[in-house]
């Protein structure tokens, strides 16, 4: 049988046929050129116009981080250096409020009429951007009231003039320091001096014990120590600060930062940085706030003289009033309250760190302290009955003896084993119709009333409570 074989011969192509073919190829390449363009030009855009906006707003929340920071959102605002400039008059002296170990603080008053205090650092406060972001990631988690609050910070290149400022809250009623100059119309009483020094201890208290990692100030001065209302301490500067050690350790500092005055002289010779140098530092402030006089004296008969040399004779006599404040002198003045802060001031300041006191046991000696003297007050009260009668009137009770506990972590005092709960009214004001009431001593945070003259309106409001019935 025959195979039959078929072969097929393929028509060469036409013309047209050919022309069409590489009309795709052109066109497909055109496209794939055109969409790296595009793709190209969305990225140059992205990085470019769009991630500095978004920068702008919002600090990245994924940063590189030192310690034990968490990665989570922080609500602060990021400040153009354009808004800084203006708000501070180009960084005028006239709104120059101070300048510290770390940079200088600017007043600053924004287009909504905001006021607001802008620390511009020293160049070479930071190592790096990311040093600086880390800083800030710690510092807006630091809230207390005794500490003044992170509103926002602004990163610009140091070329541009702008560098790294941090901004925070700004406090009107001035620092420690302008009473102590006398810049204030008005000088602190011993009540006000007392209550300063218990708030800013616990301002420092949180930030060594409050926050993690821990925090130390490293320039604690009374600059330093802002006045709010009701003449409430609030700790400031503490921006710029190192990330301190965890127990008995020590952070080593490559250099020495601080003001002279203030400085710990156990951590000038070692370069060993601890908590403790923030307790001589404050150690300095309370030998000040009983004497109001400077760190160290440059005009005096002995040149130079520190105020812990200074003062330590007459503390360790027990005769404060040779050191006392000269203000304090004219006013009821309590100078046993002021000889137990010049007693805890040199515990503050000896020379061996370890052996000095905590700033959470300064503060808790202190508080203590004016609970004691405000009960010694009230116990040398005589009672209206004694102030009527001619003679002494003997107590129906002669074998009792009335207790009284204050128990310090509760807050609350207990009398003949009945517990009670203190409490504190601020009073900025206050209005008598009746003028045999007489204040011996009133201001926002104390007050004390002359016991005799309210003898008529209590036996007055019984009367006509007694109409009332």
């Amino acid at each position: 049988m025959a195979m039959q074989r078929y072969l097929a011969v393929a028509s060469p192509p036409s013309p047209s046929s050919g022309h069409s073919h590489r009309t795709h190829i052109l066109g497909g390449f055109v496209v794939g050129i055109l969409t790296v363009l595009v793709v190209a030009l969305l990225f140059y855009l992205i990085k470019t116009k769009l991630l500095p906006a978004l920068r702008h707003r919002q600090l990245p929340q994924k940063l590189g981080q030192k310690g034990k920071l968490k990665e989570e959102k922080i609500l602060l605002r990021r400040f153009q250096l354009e808004e800084l400039v203006k708000a501070t008059k180009n960084f005028s002296k006239d709104c120059l409020l101070g300048c510290g170990a770390f940079g200088s603080v600017y007043q600053g008053t924004f287009d909504d009429l905001q006021t607001l205090a802008i620390k511009r650092t020293h160049a070479d406060s930071f190592q790096s951007a990311e040093e600086f972001r880390n800083e800030v990631r710690l510092l807006s988690k630091v809230k207390h009231r005794n500490l003044v609050g992170l509103v926002g910070f602004c990163e610009e290149p140091s070329g541009a003039g702008g560098g790294k400022v941090l901004i925070y809250e700004y406090v009107p009623n001035g620092s420690l320091l302008d009473y102590f100059m006398g810049r204030k119309w008005r000088s602190l009483t011993w009540r006000q001096r007392v209550n300063i020094a218990i708030g800013a201890a616990k301002g420092i208290a949180h930030l060594h014990e409050g926050v993690s990692p821990s925090i130390i100030h490293r320039d604690i001065k009374p600059s330093n120590i802002l006045i709010g209302d009701g003449f409430e301490a609030k700790v400031s500067d503490f921006g710029l600060v190192r990330s301190g050690p965890t127990g008995d350790q020590s952070h080593v500092s490559s250099q020495i930062k601080g003001t002279p005055g203030y400085l710990d002289p156990a951590y000038c010779s070692s370069f060993h940085l601890t908590p403790f140098s923030d307790v001589y530092s404050f150690g300095v402030i309370l030998l000040q706030l009983v004497s109001s006089r400077p760190a160290v004296d440059l005009t005096g008969h002995r040149p130079n003289q520190h105020i812990i040399d200074w003062a330590r004779p007459s503390i360790e006599r027990g005769r404060v009033e040779e050191i006392l404040d000269a203000n304090l002198l004219t006013e009821p003045c309590n100078t046993e309250m002021m000889l137990k802060m010049g007693q805890l001031g040199l515990r503050c300041v000896v020379k061996v760190p370890k052996n000095r006191p905590t700033m959470s046991e300064v503060c808790q000696e202190l508080e203590e302290a004016l609970y004691n003297a405000d009960n010694l007050f009230i116990n040398k009260q005589p009672s209206r009955e004694s102030r009527r009668s001619t003679g002494s009137r003997q107590p129906t009770e002669p074998g009792h003896k009335r207790s009284i506990d204050y128990d310090q972590s509760q807050n609350s005092v207990s009398i003949d084993g009945i517990g009670f709960q203190r409490f504190h009214v601020d009073i900025d004001s206050l209005s008598f119709q009746s003028t045999s009431l007489r204040c011996l001593e009133l201001d926002n945070s104390s007050i004390s009333i002359d016991i005799d003259n309210l003898e008529d309106i209590h036996e007055e409001s019984s009367r006509e409570k007694e109409l009332n019935m």
